[in-house]
């Protein structure tokens, strides 16, 4: 028997897409159980906290975190589904590999809680850290898919509000143009579980008609002066490549930092899927190495 757990999770998660006509909290129930199912689950130290009335946080440690170090997480799922709790598994793991605390954040989600609510709240949580006595240059944040664009928008409305900004932050597969125009589109239609159908869902759902080129919305079309650090992961294979590696042009251009790194053959979030997918492992191994050097700067 051949076994080929990677087409397996490819199948099963493209099986999954959340339908957008369907009830948000079933939806929702649906994604949350599909990504726990493959993942390497553990029980960290959980502690949730109440960030604003309608904004949770949920505090995450391992034996190996260190109190000064602070993971701030914003987890994936399109704006419309996703939670701590079915990214658990990433959570722990990056806890473990950049030997810090991680907090992470549950986001209000489309379609009760359209564009800019997800924004907004990524900055709201910030601000908490901040107001809780956690200096910026303690702080990482890492987002995955639709977390990696609320990353980049918390830097860009910190930035324009001038607040401290941290010394570095993660993104995952970010979303960085709602048009998606990139050729990759197209390209990886099959080797992608995310598809087309499933982008022009998010679009539509979490814009609500709102304009895709707000530089919220697409941070490749915000000023992109004077970011910190900025580490990105994107796969090959992922619909969104050729967006991601516009936004990285336009970012060095402006003269922010900008470490992209390509894994040959990886899928959309496959830094979730590290029970079945070794690359999984070896990328927040990578994302463990640069949170520590950033934070020991």
């Amino acid at each position: 028997m051949i076994i080929d757990p990677i087409g397996d999770l490819l199948s099963a998660l493209k099986a999954g897409i959340p339908d957008s006509s369907r009830l948000p909290s079933r939806a929702r129930e649906e994604f949350s159980k599909l990504y726990v199912e493959f993942q390497e689950i553990e029980q960290p130290k959980l502690e949730p906290v109440v960030i604003r009335d309608g904004l949770d946080g949920f505090w995450i440690t391992v034996p190996e975190s260190l109190p000064e170090r602070t993971v701030l997480f914003l987890h994936g799922g399109g704006f419309t589904v996703g939670s701590t709790r079915d990214h658990i598994g990433i959570c722990t793991n990056l806890a473990r590999a950049c030997r810090s605390r991680v907090f992470s954040v549950d986001y209000r989600l489309a379609p009760e809680h359209v564009f800019p609510a997800a924004a907004e709240d990524a900055l709201c949580a910030y601000q908490y850290l901040i107001a809780h006595g956690i200096a910026p240059h303690h702080i990482v944040p890492v987002g995955i898919s639709a977390g990696g664009t609320l990353v980049l928008d918390l830097l860009i409305s910190a930035r324009d509000a001038k607040l401290a900004l941290p010394l570095a932050a993660v993104c995952l597969s970010p979303l960085t143009d709602m048009q998606f125009a990139g050729e990759s589109v197209a390209r990886n239609a099959e080797l992608d579980w995310i598809t087309p159908a499933r982008l022009h869902a998010i679009r539509t759902v979490y814009l609500a008609g709102k304009d895709p080129k707000d530089p919220l919305a697409s941070p490749v079309h915000a000023r992109l002066h004077g970011l910190p650090r900025l580490y990105i992961q994107v796969g090959t294979h992922e619909l969104l490549l050729s967006d991601v590696a516009a936004f990285v042009q336009k970012a060095r251009w402006a003269g922010s930092p900008v470490q992209l790194e390509l894994w040959e053959g990886m899928f959309h979030c496959w830094q979730v899927f590290s029970r079945d997918v070794p690359e999984a492992k070896r990328a927040i191994e990578h994302i463990g190495s640069f949170v520590q050097d950033s934070l020991t700067r």
